[in-house]
């Protein structure tokens, strides 16, 4: 394989059309899940201007870009995909066809182990014993929103009827609902943020915007747009009253959710569940495949799907004496959360000490409502 390990600035513009052009024919190729946004260049070279150690790796056959993996790399050689803990797809953007070996790869890339936490399907040459596949809920919109809400009603009419009353209930109650697929205020964006913040501060989880270099990166994608990226911000509004946002990126064919989140003064509305409706129909609208959801279990999640893909987590490794050290840290970990995890009881338990944990974070006793 001719493989060339590039600085995200190294990129040429005939690699990033290439990159493009890879995505945007995915769809018709039968491989939909290469054409996720959390795959595009534009993802990628972002992370590089917030983080460090980030590199792509380009796959050319007789001089022409046939493959590309972004990815970060410590000074130890431990890799893990892009964007890891923040990116919903990850993988290696390929011509349709395409063999790699996973191990001459690591070695050009000059790492001894690669990590991955939602590794699309179709990454044959990275499956091994370490992957555990996770179920990733999506809303397909290619027959239109219409006919999603009546596949909807057939699986939940009461779901869908309360969640429809709820949103004239609070029209009627704040203001006359406006909804903004696009919204360019870093107003609005900045109380997006705010909110989420604290939704993880309030259920024990790590706040993702403590961080500033996730910040920057939303910030940073906020402004990146064009026709085969943009980071989208779309709000709910009750009169001039911003009541639900989320933050997120889109292709040219996959809308993914990201960031969502609502004032809890108004939680009674579930002005969460109908912004992501309102959400999927103007992606519909804008001629989406596919509204992806993410990995992870919610109720609203299982509420809105029409399917699930799979995604994985693990890690391929050559044998090096760094990746049997990382494997020996890593696997009894995995192994731990996993079992919680398989056995609801231990979950529910685990949820309500992150709960109450919130509750001594925010300042205020017993569990989270």
């Amino acid at each position: 394989m001719d493989i060339a390990v590039l600085h995200p600035d190294e990129l040429t513009a005939a690699d990033r059309a290439a990159w493009t052009a890879l995505q945007s024919a995915a769809p018709a190729l039968g491989a939909p899940h290469l054409a996720n946004p959390f795959l595009s260049p534009e993802f990628a070279l972002a992370v590089g201007r917030c983080r460090g150690g980030v590199r792509i790796a380009v796959f050319r056959e007789d001089g022409r870009p046939a493959a590309f993996l972004p990815f970060q790399r410590s000074a130890l050689g431990v890799g893990r995909a892009i964007g890891l803990g923040v990116s919903d797809a990850q993988g290696l953007v390929h011509r349709p066809g395409f063999r790699w070996d996973a191990g001459e790869l690591l070695h050009a890339c000059g790492l001894s182990v690669l990590d991955f936490d939602h590794l699309v399907a179709g990454q044959h040459p990275f499956e091994n014993g370490t992957l555990r596949p996770h179920p990733s809920p999506v809303i397909d919109l290619d027959q239109g929103f219409e006919d999603y809400l009546e596949r909807l009603r057939a699986k939940s009419p009461t779901f869908v009827r309360t969640t429809l009353s709820r949103g004239r209930r609070l029209g009627r109650a704040v203001g006359p609902l406006r909804y903004v697929h696009d919204e360019r205020d870093p107003a609005a964006l900045r109380t997006l943020i705010r909110w989420k913040s604290a939704q993880y501060r309030r259920t024990g989880r790590s706040d993702r915007f403590a961080h500033d270099w996730i910040v920057r990166l939303v910030r940073e994608l906020f402004h990146t747009r064009n026709d085969s990226f943009a980071g989208l911000l779309s709000v709910l509004y009750a009169g001039e009253r911003p009541v639900a946002a989320h933050f997120g990126p889109r292709s040219g064919s996959v809308l993914c959710s990201w960031f969502p989140a609502y004032d809890r003064e108004y939680a009674k509305y579930s002005p969460g569940l109908v912004l992501h409706l309102r959400m999927a129909e103007a992606a519909a609208a804008a001629s989406m495949a596919y509204f992806d959801l993410g990995r992870g279990d919610a109720r609203y999640k299982d509420s809105l799907k029409t399917r699930e893909l799979r995604v994985a987590e693990g890690w391929v490794m050559r044998p090096h004496p760094v990746a049997l050290g990382h494997w020996a840290r890593r696997a009894p970990v995995r192994a731990l959360r996993d079992a919680v995890l398989a056995r609801p009881e231990l979950r529910r338990r685990a949820s309500r000490l992150l709960h109450h944990m919130g509750g001594i974070r925010s300042g205020r006793s017993g569990t989270a409502r």
